[in-house]
């Protein structure tokens, strides 16, 4: 029994030391803490809901993201995952940085904080939570703690169908209709602004 315990008791670092390991090829892009790098196009991911990050992995290994012509950073995303050979890994990469300290988003730029708080509780609350928190069990990942070139680009890319448009991509063609229904460029910004607020309310 004895022995049992020490095994469950080192597992968990062993499965830590692996998830660095696997983590190691995307330092370069995304951070030793997965803090993200706004400049090279690479989201913060730590704290990502773990469900979301084994599935974004899995569709950039299997060509429902990153595939457009318009998707520069997908397609550098493409070439990466395809290095992770089997779903086990995914799982322990996802796992490991979903472990790591939540990222806190860059302070807000001038915005309409009212119109952003309206617009995100109407659009885009049900699914990501009220504080942009996420939502695992409607598979809506947490938005809170990501820069606003990110969210800008992203959500571009579902409007204009770089991303979401694949077949089997049934959560992105729900991001895609939903990127359709807010009014305008200004209130877009106003949306991120009121997300990465919500990043620094802690």
């Amino acid at each position: 029994m004895f022995a049992g315990g020490a095994l469950l008791l080192a597992a968990g670092p062993l499965r830590a030391v692996e998830g660095s390991a696997l983590f190691a090829p995307c330092v370069a892009c995304h951070g030793s803490k997965a803090e993200g790098n706004a400049a090279l196009n690479a989201p913060a991911l730590a704290g990502q809901h773990a469900a979301y990050l084994q599935r974004q992995l899995r569709n950039f290994r299997t060509g429902l993201r990153g595939a457009h012509p318009s998707d520069k950073p997908g397609a550098q995303m493409r070439t990466v995952a395809a290095t992770i050979k089997d779903e086990a890994s995914v799982a322990r990469l996802a796992s490991y940085v979903a472990a790591l300290p939540e990222t806190v988003a860059p302070a807000p730029g001038r915005a309409d904080l009212r119109n952003g708080n309206n617009l995100y509780h109407g659009k885009c609350g049900a699914c990501h939570g009220g504080r942009a928190e996420g939502n695992p069990a409607l598979d809506a990942p947490r938005l809170a703690g990501l820069d606003a070139a990110y969210l800008k680009r992203q959500f571009a890319y579902f409007r204009d169908g770089v991303r979401g448009a694949h077949k089997d991509d049934r959560l992105g063609r729900q991001m895609s209709l939903m990127a359709k229904t807010l009014p305008g460029e200004g209130d877009l910004d106003d949306v991120i602004a009121f997300i990465q607020a919500q990043g620094r309310a802690k």
